[in-house]
């Protein structure tokens, strides 16, 4: 039986040295290309070492697997058998947002998602440019500024279903708009080209929603938070809320393995018709009403 207490201390520890790590390494990140064009730097392996040795103990035993984006074996779990005979499933992104990080822009960020019995359960967080971390507890979800510093404030994230105007905020990821257009009277679309903004940022009200179409490492550390803000992933096809995964869920493909097929969008229950009506299958397309 894990001690939750001390598991959340140990991860909230990791993610913070990692960020150190990322803020570090930000002015010469030695930036390459892996085999699916994804950008690459030295601290997404650097972080990712660092927490698969502070998880080692844990995953020495049958209990647990990692699912990290940086281990170039990660598909060999790709087995509905073998998911559902192991109790705990961690899944990290050790960089979020890797072209932003590339870049020197304070758009990436740090996940860690563990999940219980395939269901989302404990999830944190860390944006290390803003000093931003958002964590759930397994009960609860809190959003610190400020974070790991003296002036650190927490707050209690609570259900959100904000009222959708025109200057409202939706979040689109970096391939959104080839496949959709945005009727943006309706509201505004926005690219961070970064999952954990896109899912975390609708869970302190910062936006309305976003559209997810990625991978089970850019989802699992924020899934128990955005749960905690009363928001799900619902299928962009069927409207089916995504509650636990699958294989079937993902592509199951080379670089692809844990790639969602179905695109998503992130909102509350009520939002997601309305969000839904604003998209349309042209490429390429943005509509506007003229109106400044």
């Amino acid at each position: 039986m894990l001690e939750k207490d001390k598991l959340l201390i140990r991860i909230k520890e990791l993610a913070f040295k990692g960020g150190e790590i990322a803020l570090s390494l930000i002015d010469n990140s030695g930036p390459s290309l892996k085999p699916d064009q994804t950008v690459l730097t030295k601290a997404d392996t650097a972080v990712s070492q660092l927490i698969r040795e502070g998880l080692d103990d844990l995953l020495k035993t049958k209990d647990h697997i990692l699912i990290d984006e940086e281990d170039k074996e990660n598909a060999r779990y790709f087995n509905q058998k073998t998911m559902e005979s192991v109790p705990y499933i961690w899944s990290l992104d050790p960089i979020d947002g890797t072209m932003a990080y590339a870049n020197h822009l304070p758009t990436f960020g740090i996940s860690i998602g563990l999940l219980n019995e395939l269901t989302p359960w404990i999830g944190l967080v860390y944006m290390p440019l803003f000093r931003e971390l958002y964590y759930c507890d397994g009960h609860q979800a809190f959003f610190v500024q400020d974070a790991f510093t003296h002036k650190e404030r927490s707050s209690l994230i609570k259900p959100v279903d904000l009222i959708i105007t025109r200057q409202s905020v939706f979040l689109g990821c970096d391939t959104f708009l080839k496949k959709y257009g945005w009727d943006s009277s309706f509201c505004q679309l926005m690219i961070q080209a970064c999952a954990v903004i896109d899912l975390c940022w609708p869970a302190v009200g910062r936006t309305c929603g976003c559209f997810f179409n990625s991978n089970l490492w850019d989802l699992a550390g924020s899934w128990p938070i955005i749960k905690q803000a009363g928001l799900d992933l619902r299928s962009l096809e069927t409207g089916k809320t995504l509650d636990k995964i699958s294989v079937e869920a993902f592509e199951g493909n080379g670089t692809r393995t844990w790639r969602f097929r179905e695109d998503h969008i992130l909102s509350s229950e009520r939002n997601y018709p309305i969000i839904k009506k604003s998209l349309s299958i042209t490429p390429h397309t943005t509509r506007t009403s003229g109106k400044s």
